[in-house]
């Protein structure tokens, strides 16, 4: 991925031009790392979900709220997943880990049920690789894989994905008005393929740009000359190892943004990054950016390593993203 435009490739794409098997280790150079997109890690021991499936606005959502709310005023945080989606523990105790913290989680299914292939199955370490055959068979399953993945991409485009998340903003905001009223807006969190549309939300847009804008009928701005734009829906954004990321997605952005980064990802090239931070910077947009060395894409989602110093990048990750939304 040589040019600066967005990485189109699925998580797994690549893996069959890169003999590397993915696990634990943190310098791992290739694309391979990608299955941490749509693969959960181990849940650590003793750690379990405390919230709930439910509807909102005719959207099944994890619900992850603080034990004194509504009692005591809380702040409403839209939790973006990667493939792995609503139902894997992972991705609702990290949604658990924010309400710990003072805030009403709503953790939408950005997938209608369909999360990625093998989503829920464990990422093997290289250790488990027994022998030369084993290793052949795991790269041919993740050849088969990588097919699944740009299907799976093909059936969640921004125009199936946009109205789901404006259906949950709207419900939300009736429902939990309080809890936005306490926080002043909405703010938002998004991990790999959720990351992305934390730039979205963030964003000021032409409506045209924007799936739910039917074009039944012309806006008084557009009848005027004038483009009528929406945006943006969040307060505050803080985003780790987003995948499927263009430069034109940080065209626009309002609402100050954090983004946690891994040094050398396939998957968030270092060109894309870098366009980024010249957008934002240009546009005198509230941001920081911090680059982390060593550890594979999808660190920051909640799992268990067995590797110290990615346990300890994923805390301070967590403490980033927490630290900017509480800030803002």
């Amino acid at each position: 991925m040589s040019e600066a435009g967005v990485a189109t490739k699925a998580p797994e794409t690549d893996a069959q031009d890169n003999p590397t098997i993915p696990g634990d280790t943190p310098a791992q150079s290739g694309p391979s790392m990608g299955q941490h997109c749509t693969t959960d890690r181990p849940t650590p021991a003793g750690e379990a979900p405390k919230g709930e499936i439910r509807k909102l606005g005719g959207v099944d959502i994890y619900l992850a709220k603080p034990d004194e709310y509504p009692s005591n005023p809380s702040k409403l945080l839209l939790l973006l997943t990667g493939g792995t989606g609503l139902k894997s523990t992972n991705n609702q105790i990290q949604a658990d880990k924010f309400a710990e913290e003072g805030y009403v989680v709503v953790m939408p299914d950005l997938f209608e049920g369909d999360p990625a292939p093998n989503a829920g199955a464990t990422v093997p370490d290289p250790e488990s690789q027994s022998s030369f055959l084993d290793m052949f068979k795991l790269k041919a399953a993740e050849t088969a894989k990588s097919f699944l993945i740009d299907m799976w991409l093909a059936r969640h485009t921004e125009e199936k994905v946009w109205p789901i998340l404006e259906k949950v903003i709207h419900a939300a905001q009736g429902e939990f008005a309080d809890a936005i009223g306490n926080g002043g807006g909405i703010y938002a969190v998004g991990y790999c393929f959720g990351g992305r549309y934390v730039l979205l939300l963030a964003a000021e847009r032409p409506v045209a740009a924007q799936s739910g804008w039917t074009g039944a009928q012309k806006p008084a701005d557009e009848e005027s000359g004038e483009q009528a734009k929406k945006g943006p829906y969040i307060k505050a954004g803080a985003l780790a190892h987003a995948t499927l990321v263009s430069p034109d997605d940080f065209q626009g952005l309002k609402a100050p943004v954090s983004m946690v980064c891994v040094e050398n990802d396939p998957l968030f090239p270092d060109e894309v990054r870098m366009a980024g931070e010249d957008i934002m910077s240009k546009e005198n947009l509230e941001h920081e950016v911090q680059v982390y060395p060593g550890v594979p894409h999808g660190f920051g989602v909640f799992g268990d390593y067995d590797d110290p110093n990615i346990k300890e990048a994923q805390a301070t990750a967590f403490m980033q993203m927490l630290d900017w939304i509480e800030e803002h």
